[in-house]
């Protein structure tokens, strides 16, 4: 069956055929983070796909991971490029890796996770908390649902972790 939503006047649809990214997104409409982890190397992997990156075996199973981490790099946007997000300028997108699995498989390697900065109740964050926010910034996810069956992860400043002080953030031009 697809799925189709609007977020901020963005039309969003998964096709009945994809199958990864509906049973991504089913989880998220539950509120509930999971990812695909390889059924013979044992490694997580974002995005959903058919065969497992580190390794190619084609099997995975679904499996629950928390949604917390790192920024890792972010974005901050201050023209919108989708009318529905003008209203939100600036906003941040964030790359997130999160603490599954961290160095795995290698050094270099992590989960990284993208998602706009939002308020605990999923709306966009404002600018006040977007200038907070930077690379090293610890982060929780939090969802916003957008239709029957669809939810979006999205990232929320994680206010009972320590983050470094001072955050490394872009400077201002």
């Amino acid at each position: 069956m697809t799925i189709e939503g609007d977020y901020l006047g963005m039309s969003l649809r998964i096709a009945a055929l994809d199958q990864e990214n509906l049973a991504y997104f089913r989880h998220c409409a539950l509120h509930d983070y999971h990812l695909q982890r390889c059924t013979a190397c044992q490694l997580l992997r974002y995005p959903p796909t058919t065969g497992c990156p580190w390794c190619g075996h084609p099997e995975a199973v679904w499996t629950r991971v928390e949604g917390r981490g790192t920024v890792h790099t972010y974005a901050e946007v201050h023209h919108a490029i989708q009318p529905g997000f003008k209203d939100h300028l600036p906003y941040l997108i964030l790359i997130v890796e999160l603490d599954a699995q961290q160095g795995r498989p290698g050094a270099l390697d992590g989960l990284r996770i993208a998602g706009n900065l939002a308020t605990p109740d999923g709306d966009l964050a404002p600018p006040q908390l977007v200038v907070r926010v930077g690379i090293g910034s610890r982060v929780r996810m939090v969802f916003k649902d957008v239709a029957a069956g669809l939810a979006i992860p999205l990232w929320i400043l994680d206010e009972a972790a320590t983050s470094p002080s001072p955050i490394w953030r872009y400077p201002e031009p």
